[in-house]
């Protein structure tokens, strides 16, 4: 997270003299341009960082500046409380609640009750309905193997239905559309890959060690093949006027527009995978695909066939 990276590097900073920016790179397992934009935003909020070049150059605090409560207010630390109180909803830990217990003893007692009531004003709850305990399991497993740069395989379940083994070099767990994913790089494919917590199975760690590769989560590379030309489709759906709020809900107000004949529109991007389909297949009769023409017709296709397979079940 970008704000335990920030106090960490304040705190590095105020123990060092000073410190090469690859250095921190290195430390911070970032690229050295984020180190530099999170100077930038270091000395936007107030704290005095200077870069200085040449053989003897490297980055340090200006003299004299001194690390106190006085930094972050109490807004900002119930913030910072907010988000390790949701993120230990996924993965409950006893650092994190040491943490949260640190940051609580740093607010005055005439200011306790106040300071609970802005922790406790929303939550996130990154836990799935229902029980979730094999959930956190393969979760704690999957934390582990990155901490110990450890390589792990599994039985992974594509979009398509094609199931396959692999090994990987776990580097980094990612919540993205409500769901979670590993990024890792997969040994067969030797490339990085995004993969569905909920798709893989027979998850095992190994006992082969390996080197965290360079990468830069700030850019969010797993965004890269998503968004590739050659990858979308651009797609036009009209949803009944009786199914607004699922439009809306789904895609927001002001992507929606009103047809003259009274559908409500909405035009966007999506690769065309398997995905696609089950994802437009969700929203039952309450949708119609305008464009492209080959997806409303695979979609009819599909349609039939569902039909076909309730008219042939027998009743029971």
């Amino acid at each position: 997270m970008k704000i335990d990276r920030l106090l960490s590097l304040v705190i590095v900073l105020l123990n060092r003299r000073s410190v090469q920016a690859k250095d921190l790179a290195e430390l911070f397992e970032v690229s050295v341009r984020t180190i530099y934009r999170d100077i930038d935003s270091l000395n936007m909020a107030g704290i005095p960082i200077v870069t200085q070049q040449g053989s003897n150059g490297g980055i340090r605090i200006a003299e004299g500046y001194k690390l106190d409560r006085s930094l972050l207010n109490n807004d900002e630390l119930a913030s910072i409380v907010t988000a390790l109180q949701s993120l230990a909803s996924a993965h409950h830990t006893d650092s994190t609640q040491l943490l949260v217990e640190k940051i609580h003893s740093l607010i005055p007692p005439a200011q306790a009750e106040t300071f609970q009531f802005k922790t406790s004003q929303y939550r996130i709850d990154l836990t799935p309905w229902g029980n979730h305990n094999k959930f956190e399991e393969k979760f704690a497993l999957l934390k582990q193997a990155i901490e110990t740069l450890t390589q792990i395989t599994f039985m992974y379940c594509d979009s398509a239905g094609s199931v396959t083994e692999r090994t990987v070099e776990p580097h980094t767990l990612v919540m993205k559309g409500q769901k979670w994913y590993l990024y890792a790089y997969c040994t067969q494919r030797q490339a990085f890959r995004f993969f569905k917590l909920h798709r893989i199975k027979q998850l095992n760690s190994t006992k082969v060690p390996f080197h965290r590769r360079p990468i830069d989560l700030e850019a969010q590379p797993w965004d890269e093949e998503w968004h590739k030309a050659d990858n979308l489709i651009r797609l036009v759906l009209a949803f009944t006027p009786q199914a607004r709020y699922i439009a809306e809900e789904r895609f927001g107000v002001d992507e929606l527009y009103t047809a003259a004949d009274g559908s409500l529109r909405v035009e966007l991007q999506y690769p065309e995978d398997e995905w696609l389909y089950s994802f437009l297949l969700s929203f039952g009769p309450n949708v119609t695909v305008i464009k492209p023409i080959h997806v409303k017709e695979r979609i009819r296709a599909m349609a039939h066939q569902i039909q076909q397979l309730y008219e042939e079940a027998p009743l029971k």
